[in-house]
C-alpha cells in the first residue's frame, strides 16, 4: 500500500503541475476576468481534470505493485501517461483556439470576440485593409469598436448575415476601429438597468444589489450588457469618463 500511495502521490502532484501551469498561462495572459466567464470553457476544464488529475493518478494507484516487475509497470504507467496527454493536448488545443482576442462595442451591445470567430478570409482582408487590428498568435484582448460599415449594401448584407446566424461585424476586423472612437456611440446606448436587455427581472434585482455593494449608482443611464458564449454580464461605465467602473454577474 507504501508503495501504491507513493505512486499516486508523485503522478497526482506531476498532473496538477502541468494542468496548473497550463490554465494559469492561458488565464493570465488571454482568460482573465470576464473572459473565463463569457468563453464559457467550463466543460472542456473539467473533462481536461478529470481525466489528468483524477483518473491518471487513479489508474497509477490500482495498477502500481511493488511486486510487479519495473518493465512492465513503466509499461503500464507509460499507457496511462499517454492517454493523458492526448487529452491535455486536446483539451489546450480547444481552450487557446477559443482564447479571447477582442471586447467589441457593437451597435447596442459589448460582446466577446474569440480566435475561431474570424476566420481566414477575414483575416486576409483585414491584412490588406486594417492591418492595425489584425491579431496575432501573441495578441492579447483588446476593447475595440465594431461598427457596421457606412456603405449601405454592406451594412444590409452584413446584417442579413447576422440574423442568418452567419458572420457578424465583431468577426470582421477590417471594420474595427479603436476603443475610444466609439466612445460618443457608446454613450448613447447606455441604460438604466431596469431598461438593459438580456436580463430578466429577477436577474436585474441581483444587479442592483451587487452595484448597491459595489457603490455603485443604479437609476441612472450607466449600463450596458456584455455577452459571449456564457451567461451575460452586466458592464457600468462612469457617466462622466465612460471608464469602466464594474463588470457585474448574476451567476
Amino acid at each position: 500500500m507504501k508503495f501504491r500511495l507513493k505512486a499516486f502521490g508523485l503522478h497526482l502532484l506531476a498532473s496538477a503541475a502541468a494542468l496548473t501551469l497550463i490554465f494559469g498561462s492561458l488565464y493570465l495572459g488571454w482568460y482573465r476576468w470576464p473572459g473565463w466567464h463569457l468563453a464559457d470553457v467550463s466543460q472542456v476544464v473539467f473533462v481536461m481534470a478529470g481525466v489528468d488529475v483524477v483518473v491518471g493518478p487513479l489508474l497509477t494507484f490500482i495498477i502500481a505493485r511493488s511486486s510487479k516487475p519495473r518493465r512492465e509497470l513503466a509499461r503500464d504507467i507509460a499507457m496511462i501517461v499517454t492517454v493523458q496527454l492526448f487529452a491535455l493536448i486536446y483539451g489546450s488545443v480547444s481552450i487557446w483556439h477559443g482564447r479571447p482576442l477582442y471586447y467589441a462595442f457593437s451597435e447596442s451591445v459589448l460582446q466577446l470576440v474569440q480566435a475561431y470567430d474570424i476566420d481566414a478570409d477575414e483575416l486576409a482582408l483585414a491584412r490588406r485593409q486594417n492591418a492595425e487590428f489584425v491579431p496575432h498568435w501573441y495578441s492579447l484582448p483588446r476593447w475595440i469598436w465594431a461598427p457596421l460599415p457606412l456603405d449601405s449594401r454592406e451594412r444590409r448584407k452584413i446584417m442579413a448575415s447576422a440574423v442568418s446566424g452567419g458572420d457578424d461585424v465583431i468577426s470582421m476586423p477590417r471594420y474595427f476601429k479603436r476603443w475610444e472612437q466609439g466612445l460618443p456611440a457608446l454613450r448613447m446606448q447606455l441604460k438604466k438597468v431596469d431598461d438593459v436587455g438580456y436580463f430578466s427581472v429577477a436577474d436585474k434585482r441581483i444587479l442592483k444589489e451587487r452595484m448597491r455593494a459595489a457603490g455603485v449608482v443604479t437609476d441612472q443611464p450607466n449600463s450596458m450588457p456584455l455577452t459571449g458564449r456564457g451567461y451575460p454580464l452586466l458592464a457600468v461605465f462612469d457617466p462622466a469618463t465612460l471608464k469602466i467602473t464594474g463588470i457585474f454577474r448574476v451567476k
